[in-house]
């Protein structure tokens, strides 16, 4: 496993990191196919032993019960300084109008639960998940840098929003002199690369680390277009992200796979890993495979050809992944 700084940090991150999405109790929250407690702990040894030690959640997942897992799973296996835990704040987590967003109460409070849930008095990364358009984000980066002061987080990070929003952030930050947003967590793979024309570019002008969620598209660039898994019938969400429009790329990556007689997600992930801003894509891994395959991408380099045929049949997407922002009418 290669290591390399998170961003313009100090801290070293294995060049794939763990998501813990996979991992919660199925009875709780809306993920049925997710991995309970028992089912889950191998791929966390696995991970381990691959040398990975970059791992994400959010108090979200699960109803929460996706951090118990990872800080449970995690501290029984090694010291907590050997590990890099990351988790997110945003989402709904109790009833109420102050059970979500980003305003100093919901981050201050939920700080507290993710620390208590994950069984540790610190996590490594703390990310706003979305952009909360109804707090102003002043009010947000203090909450966030008082955390950092407070011990309760080495470093912040944000996940997918639009590039104005993370520039207005990064430039609020430095003129107040708060703690500075380090990483982006974005949305990016074959099949939706709009991260392309501003945000990736953004984040190599401010040294921020790139660290990808969904890299293989929720599973469609891992087998042939027609087939399926039980996570794809039941998940809703991924079924609104691709279209016919996206069969094409899907083809090229399967056809390169069988030339080079790989699966296809080691040919999908070996392109993510191909450009020089992203710093840990974020795998997920319900079956042995998927860690071995995705450990297996980091040796594999795809020549000029292949990365030519596997972009060729791209068509812009509209934007995805972001936070709905209020109406005007």
């Amino acid at each position: 496993m290669d290591y390399t700084p998170l961003g313009n940090t100090g801290l070293q991150v294995s060049r794939l990191t763990l998501g813990c999405m996979s991992y919660g109790e199925p009875s709780r929250g809306r993920q049925q196919w997710s991995l309970g407690r028992d089912d889950a702990l191998p791929f966390f040894r696995q991970a381990l032993d691959l040398g990975i030690n970059f791992f994400d959640t959010a108090n979200v997942y699960s109803d929460g019960s996706s951090e118990e897992i990872t800080g449970g799973a995690l501290l029984s296996m090694v010291p907590r300084d050997e590990v890099v835990i990351a988790t997110k704040v945003h989402g709904r987590m109790r009833p109420g109008p102050n059970g979500q967003g980003l305003s100093r109460k919901a981050i201050m409070s939920e700080i507290d639960n993710s620390l208590r849930r994950l069984g540790t008095d610190y996590v490594d990364l703390y990310q706003i998940h979305r952009w909360d358009y109804a707090t102003p984000i002043e009010e947000t980066l203090e909450a966030l840098h008082d955390v950092v002061r407070a011990g309760k987080a080495r470093y912040i990070g944000a996940s997918s929003m639009a590039s104005w929003q993370f520039a207005q952030a990064l430039y609020v930050a430095d003129l107040n002199g708060w703690t500075r947003f380090v990483s982006m967590q974005n949305y990016y793979n074959l099949l939706y690369r709009e991260e392309e024309r501003e945000m990736l570019p953004l984040c190599d002008d401010q040294g921020i680390g790139v660290i990808p969620w969904s890299p293989l598209a929720r599973g469609r660039l891992t087998r042939a277009w027609d087939a399926t898994t039980a996570r794809s019938e039941n998940d809703e969400f991924g079924k609104s992200l691709y279209g016919e429009v996206d069969k094409p790329v899907v083809d090229a990556v399967v056809r390169i796979a069988q030339a080079r007689g790989v699966p296809p997600a080691q040919v999908a992930l070996a392109w993510v890993l191909t450009n020089p801003v992203v710093t840990s894509p974020i795998v997920g891994a319900t079956k042995a495979q998927h860690l071995d395959d995705a450990v297996a991408a980091l040796s594999l380099e795809l020549d000029e050809d292949e990365v030519a045929a596997l972009e060729e049949h791209y068509r812009p997407h509209e934007v995805l992944g972001l936070a709905a922002a209020p109406s005007r009418r």
